[in-house]
């Protein structure tokens, strides 16, 4: 699934997200929860395991995710889902059969496009997983609330500061009654 996807500053690579960039998916769940200013660093929020399991094992079966490389084959960002239990949920969860996505960009790649050409890949693959939806939590403030609602992401719930959004998707509300 290579594909190269034109932004804003020229084109971007969008490869499928493996194993391999278990650190790189670190340094973007950084950027997203840092998307204001610093308040974290790297190791406070791998040594936060609710916030670790963002990243920690990525790569097992039902993860999946997509990397923006520019031009060098650098990565510039990432996006990507993974299903968390009732026990274990993530900020955004609703549900066990709901993937909740993490979406970062570097901030010298941001405005380009590259976040949106992200999600329109990550949601593709989630519809061919299949999956019911793609969650997510956004804080007040975030402009990436912008994004998400232009790609159909709706609130759903509300915590603190925060939104959690949903996505349905086509598969999931086929199928159902009144859909």
């Amino acid at each position: 699934m290579t594909s190269t996807t034109n932004t804003s500053s020229g084109a971007a690579r969008l490869r499928p997200a493996t194993a391999q960039d278990v650190d790189f998916l670190a340094e973007m769940l950084l950027t997203a929860f840092n998307w204001d200013r610093p308040r974290f660093t790297r190791d406070e929020l791998l040594g936060t395991p609710h916030i670790a399991h963002y990243v920690t094992g990525w790569g097992k079966p039902g993860d999946f995710g997509v990397v923006a490389e520019d031009e060098s084959g650098n990565p510039v960002g990432a996006a990507w889902a993974r299903t968390f239990p009732a026990d274990d949920p993530g900020y955004g969860y609703v549900g066990p059969g709901v993937p909740e996505l993490t979406l970062g960009v570097l901030p010298g790649h941001r405005g380009r496009g590259t976040g949106g050409a992200l999600l329109d890949a990550l949601v593709k693959a989630a519809i061919e997983q299949p999956v019911e939806g793609l969650s997510l939590s956004v804080e007040d403030g975030n402009a990436a609330v912008r994004l998400y609602m232009t790609r159909g992401f709706l609130a759903v719930g509300r915590e603190g500061s925060s939104d959690t959004m949903l996505l349905d998707l086509p598969q999931a509300t086929s199928g159902r009654p009144g859909a």
